[in-house]
């Protein structure tokens, strides 16, 4: 099974693939991955960042996907709010990484592409190399013209990526 995750969620899928003793997982496609601590790239602390300032960290282009909160509908906002809870109740007090996991993917023993925004200033490309370099068999490909979400930025080049890989 190829499994996918951005973000967060890639952060889960390294940790599902450092555990799947089954071999159920065939391959495995990382793109901005959170989830491990990486000397001199610190993870942006999102929780502390206001709407321009996640705008200004995750995209390349900030002014196309920034979203005044003042503007958003009360039951949107409300599905934000719902949205960081879940987010902080994963994420917990561990500052967006497990402090072991970095040692672990070596282990790994499927192909992982690694997917990574040029512009992406949560977790730097500089950061995405590094945890590339940690898996045994890891590539990292960096998405031009894309922040933390080049599934959203640039979806054509980025999924792109992910059909090549899916078919090698």
């Amino acid at each position: 099974m190829l499994v996918v995750g951005s973000s967060l969620g890639g952060w889960i899928v390294a940790e599902m693939a450092v555990r799947d003793h089954a071999g159920v997982i065939t391959g495995l496609v990382l793109i901005d991955a959170a989830g491990v601590v990486v000397e001199g790239e610190p993870i942006t602390d999102f929780f502390a960042l206001d709407a321009r300032g996640v705008a200004e960290h995750a995209y390349h282009d900030p002014d196309r996907f920034s979203i005044d909160p003042a503007g958003v509908p009360a039951e949107q906002l409300a599905l934000r709010q719902a949205d960081m809870a879940a987010l902080r109740a994963v994420a917990g007090d561990r500052d967006m990484h497990d402090p072991k996991l970095l040692r672990r993917p070596g282990r790994v023993q499927v192909p992982t592409l690694l997917l990574w925004g040029e512009s992406d200033r949560i977790v730097t490309p500089a950061y995405g190399a590094a945890y590339a370099a940690a898996f045994g068999d890891g590539r990292l490909e960096i998405v031009p013209e894309a922040g933390h979400l080049p599934q959203i930025e640039q979806s054509q080049a980025t999924f792109a990526l992910i059909d090549a890989y899916a078919k090698e």
